[in-house]
């Protein structure tokens, strides 16, 4: 829809978040971040200010760009589109109306003296002809064409991945899909590995609120040995598109390929209930999750991540970091006991908007 001189860029308010949702869901590019559930997990798990613009003609939302304010201590902070997930960007109904909600995203990044990032699941010709944006990700979302059932699914996998989907069963391991009472389990996975890759994890609140916000939406998945869980995930539905933001395995247990058995469960729900495209999430091409998910038959989508800085110059690209200094951080987050990992990691975690 083309904007007329009546279109208005404001913040929403929770009263308009089905309309926001709605237009959220008219979308081709939009997903399950992007949704209103996501805003309020932000908010109310780690206390971020968010900053929703909608592009307003008359009572129809036109166009959306969805920001969050990261601020750790000490800094200016910045306003990310979006933070804790691979894009959010922006979705207008035309050209125009996506060029006045970055122009007044610059502004808002302006008066807030942060820097800018939106980040896209594709080229965003508006923020391309801004040349005080730069691309700063070379990594890419893995996306995998489901069939209509698991039946076909199954029958269009290479017989060395089946046979390494059936290797776990073998050995005794089972899964099972939840809700909100699998957290505990899902965390235990998710805390241990995130402290054996040395990263901060998030908190347990924050998972709590996503499945509270996305309901019926969310769902956990847990592979047992026994009684004890050695592999947990998470996927987010969003009508035909299914998407994994985090999944997490022991690694003692990983001789078992517990990765294979939780992967091929929610292939399985995703395929036998509606879902069309599966989104393993972001790799860096020729790094070990890219090879993993490629197995599957995922192709490789890029991702658009543009910087801006609201002096007006562009910042410099960090995709290449210290690689010492993070191996060492890494190394001694990983010495850490696991209950203070489990500590400090969430008060470090929410500030980092990746």
């Amino acid at each position: 829809m083309t904007p007329t001189l009546m279109t208005e860029i404001r913040l929403i308010d929770s009263s308009e978040d089905n309309t926001w949702d709605q237009h959220v869901l008219s979308h081709d590019f939009s997903g399950p971040y992007l949704l209103t559930a996501w805003k309020n997990a932000v908010e109310s798990a780690y206390g971020h200010d968010t900053f929703y613009l909608a592009a307003c003609s008359g009572n129809e939302i036109t166009g959306v760009l969805p920001l969050v304010k990261v601020k750790p201590p000490l800094t200016n902070g910045v306003l990310v589109s979006l933070p804790f997930c691979d894009y959010g960007g922006i979705l207008a109904d035309g050209r125009d109306t996506e060029k006045a909600l970055l122009q007044r995203a610059v502004e808002l990044a302006d008066k807030l003296k942060t820097a800018l990032e939106i980040r896209t699941p594709a080229r965003c010709p508006a923020i391309e002809e801004n040349k005080k944006f730069i691309q700063v990700t070379d990594k890419c979302r893995m996306l995998l064409e489901l069939p209509g059932n698991s039946t076909v699914l199954w029958s269009g996998l290479k017989s060395k991945l089946r046979s390494q989907i059936k290797k776990p069963l073998k050995e005794g391991l089972t899964a099972r899909l939840g809700s909100r009472e699998m957290t505990g389990d899902f965390y235990r996975v998710f805390s241990r590995n995130m402290r054996d890759l040395g990263s901060p994890v998030h908190s347990r609140r924050w998972i709590e609120t996503v499945v509270d916000t996305f309901g019926e939406n969310a769902c956990i998945g847990v592979v047992y040995r026994d009684s004890q869980p050695v592999g947990a995930g998470i996927i987010l539905l969003h009508e035909k598109n299914i998407t994994i933001p985090w999944a997490s395995t022991l690694k003692e247990f990983n001789r078992f390929s517990p990765n294979m058995l939780l992967y091929w469960t929610f292939l399985e729900f995703a395929a036998d209930n509606g879902g069309r495209l599966f989104d393993f999430g972001r790799s860096t091409p020729g790094e070990g999750t890219y090879a993993f998910k490629k197995q599957w038959g995922a192709l490789p989508a890029p991702l658009f991540w543009y910087r801006y800085n609201s002096r007006g110059l562009p910042l410099k690209n960090h995709s290449s970091e210290n690689g010492r200094l993070r191996s060492a951080l890494e190394g001694a987050w990983q010495r850490l006991p696991l209950q203070a990992a489990n500590a400090l990691g969430p008060r470090v975690r929410k500030y980092i908007d990746k």
